[in-house]
């Protein structure tokens, strides 16, 4: 007689796969708790044994600087960048570029402050990959601009950067449309217009 039952047991995952698992349950874990998270706590959340995490990272440390690592990937928002729709209108590519970029902001300074260290300075690895991808949204729209696409991307940055920051963005909330208009428009009405 065979059996023909089969196992339910899950197979196990190789090492690149348990470790993408395991850097996905931390990165929240960290947001939450910083570097005071316990392995415990990341295995409790990953449903693993404590030693899988040893196993897969060596140590704690190593484990935080990879999810620190890919949660400041710069490629999840150009990936999100290049999903916006060529053919919206000006002001709604502005306002999802807006959008994007100060949740990503909103979430960099979040990671930082949770781990225990200043944001980042100087220039961005991705930042000029960030213009190539806004001058090509915006491109349809050249005749509607004042300002070259590459500088608009940097106007955006610098609102989006400045709403981000607690002290700004959570005193006077923003909504991305009225941070679009103030780009767009600036502030003083155009007299020779009317």
């Amino acid at each position: 007689m065979t059996d023909t039952t089969t196992s339910s047991r899950a197979k196990p995952l190789g090492l690149e796969a348990r470790q993408d698992m395991i850097i996905g349950v931390v990165i929240p874990l960290l947001l939450e708790h910083g570097t005071a998270v316990t392995s415990r706590q990341i295995a409790e959340a990953a449903g693993i044994a404590e030693g899988t995490i040893y196993r897969a990272f060596g140590d704690k440390e190593t484990l935080i600087e990879a999810a620190v690592a890919r949660y400041l990937d710069p490629l999840v928002l150009q990936a999100s960048l290049r999903s916006i729709d060529l053919d919206f209108s000006l002001d709604d590519k502005l306002a999802a570029i807006m959008g994007l970029l100060r949740d990503r902001f909103s979430g960099i300074i979040r990671m930082y402050a949770a781990i225990g260290q200043k944001t980042p300075t100087g220039r961005n690895a991705g930042t000029g990959e960030f213009e190539r991808i806004v001058a090509e949204l915006l491109r349809p729209h050249a005749g509607e601009l004042a300002v070259a696409p590459d500088r608009i991307a940097h106007y955006l940055r610098v609102i989006a950067f400045a709403t981000a920051l607690p002290v700004f963005g959570e005193s006077i909330p923003f909504t991305a449309a009225e941070l679009v208009a103030l780009i767009k428009h600036g502030i003083a009405h155009d007299l020779e217009r009317g």
